[in-house]
């Protein structure tokens, strides 16, 4: 039987052959196809390009938490490898350094070594960030040795000259990215640091993107047309 609905999602033709209740062949290039598959990857990319959270999916979609958790950490994956290929061998026009840390950690002295720092790069009217090593592998050392007092003031000199050289730049893409990740950055809590490069490689893709680009380009690297 011959099904007009859906274009092919390997080649995009039009015409297909109905194999089953599942599954159908395109007529050109004969791959096979499932329409439910197609449609819940599209749902599932959709839900994450629009920002919702695997708990939102579960609580507003009644989703399987695991599955779409599987789903969000493969869409991270591949963006990160998009992005950093796209960046190969472009013309860097300005760059600047930003430390994150989380609000809650601000005010003890000793989470210091938990600050993130990260190089964000312009180019081409887009944003690459390059994580950067971070200080926490020292952070035993720091405390054993007792010159954490120390280190404190001088970080928190580097902090306050890092912050009035953003206030008296003017706005432009890297800072505009800044404020776009720390209000990105909240929903997601308890973020393993291993993981926050794919975190910070989601939020920069989405601020290069629109939400329509986003998923066209999610869909084809999942492996649809």
């Amino acid at each position: 039987m011959l099904n007009l609905y859906m274009n092919c999602p390997y080649c995009n033709h039009n015409i297909s052959y109905t194999l089953n209740t599942t599954q159908k062949k395109c007529a050109k290039c004969l791959r096979k196809f499932s329409e439910k598959k197609i449609l819940f990857e599209q749902k599932i990319i959709n839900l994450f390009c629009e920002n919702n959270t695997a708990n939102q999916c579960v609580q507003n979609h009644n989703l399987n938490y695991v599955t779409v958790k599987k789903k969000y950490e493969r869409y991270r994956q591949l963006i990160a490898s998009y992005l950093e290929e796209l960046y190969h061998n472009k013309e860097v026009l300005e760059y600047d350094e930003y430390i994150y840390l989380e609000k809650s950690k601000k005010k003890v002295k000793k989470n210091i070594f938990d600050a993130i720092n990260f190089m964000t790069f312009n180019y081409e009217d887009k944003v690459y960030n390059l994580l950067m090593p971070n200080l926490h592998r020292y952070k035993n050392q720091f405390l054993d040795d007792g010159i954490e007092e120390s280190y404190f003031k001088e970080f928190s000199k580097f902090m306050m000259m890092n912050k009035i050289s953003k206030i008296q730049k003017r706005e432009n893409i890297i800072t505009s990215f800044w404020i776009f990740f720390e209000e990105s950055i909240v929903k997601y809590k308890g973020i393993n640091k291993e993981n926050f490069f794919y975190y910070l490689k989601e939020i920069e893709f989405k601020f290069n993107y629109s939400v329509k680009e986003q998923e066209k380009i999610l869909f084809k690297m999942a492996g649809y047309k």
